[in-house]
């Protein structure tokens, strides 16, 4: 009688065991990916650390640069403050070392109404802040950085969107460049 019991108690404190390590084993998964997901946006970073990631991303010959380096967001339904940032790099040569620069985000995609069934303006209002900015000094060889970030309504379709964005120098083309804004579930 008592091996019995003594079988039924080790059984059960084995499957006790197995229990709490399967628990702690999905917790730790969990806490991983919120670590991983947390780290993606702009909006996370200071002024200051986004300046130095957009100074880094900068080559010898780049007027333009895009944070995330890989041209590629995404930004989940009913989020707001996701975005990227843009870098915009004082190359000219001539007397005067202050140009007056401004840009502007628009929408790329010419099937965007195909693609998505929503048209240019809808996309073009997700921008929440930075769209466009205007007479923006920047000394010769250095750099301004902006924000651009979005609040996707929930309901958007899920799509993938590229924006263009085209800087001006003294009211003349500087340079342009452009990012991707996939658009995920809530």
């Amino acid at each position: 009688m008592k091996s019995k019991t003594a079988a039924m108690e080790m059984s059960v404190g084995t499957i006790v065991t197995i229990v709490l390590l399967v628990t702690v084993l999905i917790l730790g998964v969990v806490l991983i990916k919120n670590i991983f997901s947390s780290a993606k946006g702009v909006v996370d970073l200071t002024d200051t650390q986004l300046r130095n990631e957009i100074n880094k991303l900068f080559s010898e010959e780049s007027k333009v640069s895009i944070y995330p380096g890989t041209r590629f967001i995404e930004i989940k339904q009913a989020s707001s403050g996701d975005g990227v940032g843009v870098g915009i790099r004082n190359l000219l040569t001539g007397a005067s070392s202050n140009k007056k620069f401004s840009y502007e985000v628009s929408i790329s995609d010419a099937d965007l109404d195909e693609k998505c069934g929503i048209n240019a303006q809808t996309a073009e209002s997700w921008i929440a802040t930075g769209r466009s900015e205007e007479n923006i000094q920047i000394a010769s060889g250095d750099f301004a950085m902006q924000r651009v970030t979005f609040d996707i309504p929930i309901g958007s379709p899920l799509c993938t969107i590229r924006f263009r964005i085209n800087v001006q120098a003294d009211s003349a083309n500087y340079a342009t460049d452009f990012f991707d804004l996939k658009i995920k579930a809530k």
